[in-house]
C-alpha cells in the first residue's frame, strides 16, 4: 500500500507548472486582501456601535472615548486575533503532517488540555486572577503537555499513531481533572468560564508583548519544516532515502505546534475548528505541499477567527458571543462536511 501512494504523492509534491504556481501565487493575494477587509471590519465594527468618522477619528485624531474604544480595545483585539489566527493555522498544518490526519487539530496531542488544566491549578490553588498570570500558567502547561505526549510517543522512536494516543489519553484526563476542579469550586468556575469558551475580548497591548516572541520563533520553525514534513508525507522509508532526519523532523514540529498553539491558547483561551478547518479545506486546492498550505493558513485562519470575532461582537448588541462559541458553531457542521466528504472518497 505504501508503494503504490508513493508515486502518487511524489507527482503532487513536484514542482508545479508555471500556471499552476501563478494561480496558487494569484491566490495569496487575494487571501492577503480578504485579511486586510477584515482586519479593517474588525477595527470599524463592534458592540458599540460608531460611524466610520468616528472610527477614524479615534483612531488618528482623537484620544478620548473614540480613541478609548477604537485604539484600547479594537485595535489590540485585532492585532491579537492576527497572530492567534496565524498560529493555530500553523499549528494544524504541522501537526496535521506530523500525524499525517488531514482531520488533526492541535487539540489532537493535548495542548489545549494542558493549558486548560495549568489555569484551572492557577486559579484554584494559587490564588491567580490576572490575565497576564494565564498567560504564563498557560503556555508552561501546554509546553509539559507537549513534552509528555512526545515522550509517551516514543521519543525518537515515536510515530503518527503513538502520538495521536498518547495525546487523545491525556486530554481526556487532563479534562476530567479541570471538570473536577470546577465542580468543586465554584470562584474558579466562575472566573474559568469565559476563559475556557475561547475570547478576544480580553486582549491588551500587554498581552501582544508577552506571547509575540513565541509566535514569531513557531512561525519561522514552522515554515522551516516544510521541506522535511514533505517528505515524511511519502512514508519514513522514502523520507530516510531523501535524507530527511525522522526523530528531528518529529521533534521540531512537536516544539512548533506546542509553542504556537500553547502560546494562542495563554492569550485567548481554547479556540477549537480554526486550525483543524483552515489547513484541511486549504489543502483542496494548494494539494498537500507544506510550503503552499502553510502560507495560505497564516492567511485565511485569521479570517476566520476576526470575521467569528466580528459576527459574535454584532449578533448580541449590546453584549456580545465570545469567539470560541461563533467557531465552534460554524466548525461543527463543516467538520461534519470534511469527514463525510473524507468517508464518500474512501468508498
Amino acid at each position: 500500500m505504501l508503494v503504490d501512494s508513493v508515486p502518487e504523492q511524489r507527482a503532487e509534491t513536484a514542482p508545479a507548472p508555471p500556471t499552476r504556481r501563478a494561480g496558487r501565487s494569484l491566490g495569496l493575494l487575494v487571501s492577503l486582501a480578504v485579511l486586510v477587509v477584515v482586519a479593517v471590519a474588525s477595527v470599524a465594527i463592534g458592540a458599540k456601535e460608531l460611524s466610520l468618522e468616528q472610527v477614524w477619528h479615534g483612531l488618528f485624531q482623537d484620544t478620548g472615548t473614540y480613541g478609548d474604544v477604537v485604539v484600547g480595545e479594537r485595535l489590540s483585539r485585532t492585532v491579537l486575533g492576527l497572530l492567534v489566527g496565524a498560529a493555530l493555522g500553523l499549528s494544524g498544518a504541522v501537526l496535521q503532517a506530523l500525524t499525517r490526519n488531514p482531520l488533526a487539530d492541535p487539540g489532537l496531542l493535548g495542548i489545549n488540555a494542558g493549558a486548560s488544566a495549568a489555569v484551572v491549578t492557577a486559579i484554584t490553588y494559587l490564588g491567580v486572577t490576572s490575565l497576564t498570570g494565564y498567560v504564563w500558567f498557560a503556555f508552561f502547561g501546554a509546553a509539559a503537555v507537549g513534552a509528555l505526549v512526545w515522550f509517551l510517543g516514543g521519543s525518537r522512536g515515536a510515530t503518527p499513531v503513538r502520538l495521536a494516543l498518547a495525546g487523545t489519553a491525556i486530554s481526556a484526563a487532563l479534562f476530567g481533572y479541570v471538570q473536577a476542579v470546577m465542580i468543586m469550586d465554584k470562584a474558579a468556575l466562575a472566573r474559568m468560564r469565559f476563559w475556557t469558551v475561547g475570547s478576544l475580548a480580553s486582549a491588551t497591548d500587554e498581552t501582544i508583548r508577552q506571547v509575540l516572541p513565541f509566535l514569531v520563533v513557531g512561525t519561522l520553525l514552522a515554515f522551516l519544516l516544510a521541506r522535511p514534513l514533505n517528505a515524511m508525507a511519502m512514508g519514513d522509508d522514502t523520507a530516510k532515502a531523501l535524507g530527511a532526519h525522522l526523530g528531528r523532523t518529529r521533534a521540531l514540529s512537536m516544539l512548533a505546534a506546542t509553542v504556537l498553539c500553547g502560546a494562542a491558547t495563554a492569550a485567548c483561551g481554547p479556540i477549537v475548528f480554526v486550525g483543524l478547518m483552515v489547513p484541511h479545506v486549504v489543502r483542496s486546492f494548494t494539494g498537500p505541499d507544506l510550503r503552499w498550505i502553510m502560507p495560505y493558513a497564516a492567511l485565511l485562519s485569521p479570517v476566520l477567527l476576526l470575521g467569528s470575532d466580528v459576527i459574535g461582537r454584532v449578533v448580541a448588541r449590546p453584549s456580545e458571543v465570545q469567539v470560541g462559541i461563533i467557531t465552534a458553531v460554524i466548525g461543527g457542521p463543516v467538520f461534519i462536511f470534511l469527514v463525510r466528504r473524507r468517508r464518500t472518497a474512501q468508498l
